[in-house]
């Protein structure tokens, strides 16, 4: 698919307003053991909120709330009713804005642990993509690859002219974020217990948003061809961080990677899960779309034994 340089900035700008959010596969329930109850606390960034699938709700509004976004789904067939679920995702939020209010376009959200208590039963965490700035190199790379796509795909940069950028000094710099990141979540999973010594903690990974072959994907995504299997190594690496710090401290880890490959932001219209730079279905730039959340949903209930 060709896109215009004009489209490609276009979705960069609807990209660059929001969050990446990114999630657990749980290991610490016991075989038939009874699915969680409420009260249910969802926390997270822009992957958990579901911005621009409507009906977008709560407060503040800059956070991006749907009420079709993956928390609001399990919560639903778990049959719990208002009293017991609380949505306190927000586009936008790293690991630091559990803890502190993070101010958004529209409204300050408070900080998300102050929704956690002794009663509560049931935390999903999504979270991790903005504290490593994916956003921010998803949208370095469609630079590049806007430039390496106008000089006719040189091959200067071996056709991964971002993946060069980002280890110019010599050093992997997203790994080493992601490295900070894991101590970040550690300390978060320990106020998580601390707040709500009772409640079953699941981290929720992120979903595939790059195929495994990228030639075409590139062009479609406004990157160089090198740079898809180079950004998916960096979520893979990520997901990766998510579990083993969910792991290492008795939390359950959530793959929603698995179940979305072949569902990425490349693949066809009526199957991504993912939307590509201009969407095509009511979601933001590269997020999840109603398909996605669904899909993220079914992975985060599969893991607590609730099936069809």
């Amino acid at each position: 698919m060709k896109i215009s340089v004009q489209a490609l900035l276009a979705g960069l700008l609807a990209f660059g307003a929001l969050g990446i959010t990114l999630g657990v596969t749980h290991h610490g329930d016991s075989p038939g053991q009874a699915p969680p109850k409420g009260p249910y606390v969802a926390l997270g960034d822009s992957y958990t909120a579901g911005p621009g699938i409507p009906d977008q709700h709560g407060s503040p509004a800059g956070c991006d709330r749907s009420d079709r976004n993956y928390p609001s789904l399990v919560a639903r067939r778990l049959g719990l009713d208002a009293a017991d679920f609380r949505d306190v995702s927000c586009s936008g939020a790293t690991i630091g804005d559990l803890s502190l209010a993070q101010g958004t376009d529209d409204g300050a959200n408070p900080a998300q642990l102050d929704a956690l208590s002794r009663r509560t039963r049931l935390v999903t965490l999504g979270i991790g993509g903005n504290d490593i700035g994916f956003s921010s190199m998803i949208k370095q790379c469609v630079e590049r690859g806007v430039v390496y796509y106008t000089l006719g795909g040189t091959r200067a940069s071996n056709g991964a002219p971002c993946r060069e950028q980002y280890g110019a000094d010599g050093t992997d710099q997203p790994e080493e974020r992601i490295r900070a990141a894991g101590e970040r979540l550690t300390g978060a999973l320990s106020e998580i217990r601390h707040r709500a010594p009772r409640a079953r903690v699941y981290v929720v990974g992120y979903p595939a948003i790059l195929p495994a072959e990228g030639s075409n994907c590139g062009r479609a995504m406004g990157l160089a061809p090198g740079d898809v299997g180079y950004l998916r190594t960096k979520e893979r690496q990520l997901n990766a961080m998510l579990r083993a710090h969910a792991e290492a401290v008795g939390a359950g880890y959530v793959d929603t990677y698995t179940p979305s490959v072949g569902h990425d932001a490349c693949s066809a219209r009526d199957t991504r899960w993912i939307e590509p730079l201009v969407p095509l279905a009511p979601a933001a730039a590269v997020h999840p779309n109603e398909r996605g959340e669904r899909g993220m949903a079914e992975a985060t209930l599969s893991d607590f034994g609730v099936t069809g």
